[in-house]
């Protein structure tokens, strides 16, 4: 068996892998609250988006990537097949969708959150197996069946901590405590994998196709700021559920404060009128 390195960055790659998994997941928190407290179903249907876009695109797919920059086998040169790699950044953003699709509409039961985790876990898994198979070297890879299936274990279990992070937490320390959680989850799911895998080397055949992982990087790094960009605005610039509460609280307020004025202007003119009428009277 050839030697495996999943650290050949020193803590580069895994620090940076784990940032984009914890911003990620914030990014879906947020948006994941705001998606159930919209009361309009095309709001909550982007806000659905953004959110699926946040952690399966940003915290998932992103730093599964980046983790693999880290990763090494030595005699053996690595590249990446785009198609499939581009399918696994799909299958991730779909699949942590259609869970938040089902834990985020209709009532919070465990119930919904489990089979939201469930489903969202096996996707993750096979984002992060179809990213491993979009690899492409000189050798045989093989997997352990045990830590394959502890893997996804872990990312239907962090998959469902997640979604009931989602749906009990509010508050921003909270969110951001939820964050770090499912930032270590993700990278132990993903870590756990990559231990599942060895590698047998063959004999060079033919040259291989594909992009290297540092030729990925300047693209995933563009995407990402592009796609965390997004959403930051998305967030900015939508007011929440409470900011909209607190306008019609100060409209109205702001409306009472105008009639009382009218109506007490209104009786200074009718007692000004009454005055001038009792004078005439005299």
């Amino acid at each position: 068996m050839a030697d495996v390195h999943h650290f050949t960055n020193g803590i580069v790659t895994p620090g940076v892998a784990y940032t984009l998994s914890v911003l990620g997941s914030v990014l879906c928190l947020v948006c994941t609250a705001r998606m159930r407290t919209s009361g309009m179903a095309g709001q909550r249907f982007w806000w659905l988006v953004l959110a699926a876009a946040a952690l399966g695109g940003t915290g998932i797919w992103a730093m599964h990537f980046m983790a693999m920059l880290g990763f090494a086998v030595t005699g053996a040169p690595i590249r990446y097949d785009i198609g499939r790699t581009v399918l696994s950044a799909l299958v991730a953003i779909v699949t942590v969708g259609l869970g938040l699709r089902t834990v985020g509409y209709g009532p919070a039961r465990l119930s919904r959150i489990i089979l939201g985790g469930l489903l969202t876990g096996v996707g993750v898994a096979g984002m992060h197996y179809l990213g491993m198979f979009a690899m492409r070297l000189d050798g045989v890879i093989s997997y352990d069946p045990g830590l394959v299936a502890a893997s996804v274990l872990i990312a239907a279990t962090a998959a469902s901590v997640a979604f009931w992070f989602t749906v009990v937490l509010r508050r921003p320390v909270a969110i951001a405590g939820a964050a770090l959680l499912m930032g270590v989850a993700v990278c132990s799911m993903h870590y756990t994998g990559m231990a599942a895998m060895s590698v047998r080397l063959t004999d060079p055949t033919h040259t291989m196709g594909g992009a290297s992982a540092t030729s990925l990087l300047v693209p995933i790094c563009v995407l990402v700021l592009l796609v965390v960009g997004g959403l930051v605005y998305a967030i900015g610039a939508t007011p929440t559920a409470e900011d909209v509460s607190a306008r019609e609280y100060l409209d109205q307020v702001r409306l009472a404060r105008e009639q009382a004025a009218l109506a007490a202007e209104q009786a200074k003119s009718r007692r000004a009128v009454s005055d001038r009428a009792g004078g005439f009277r005299r």
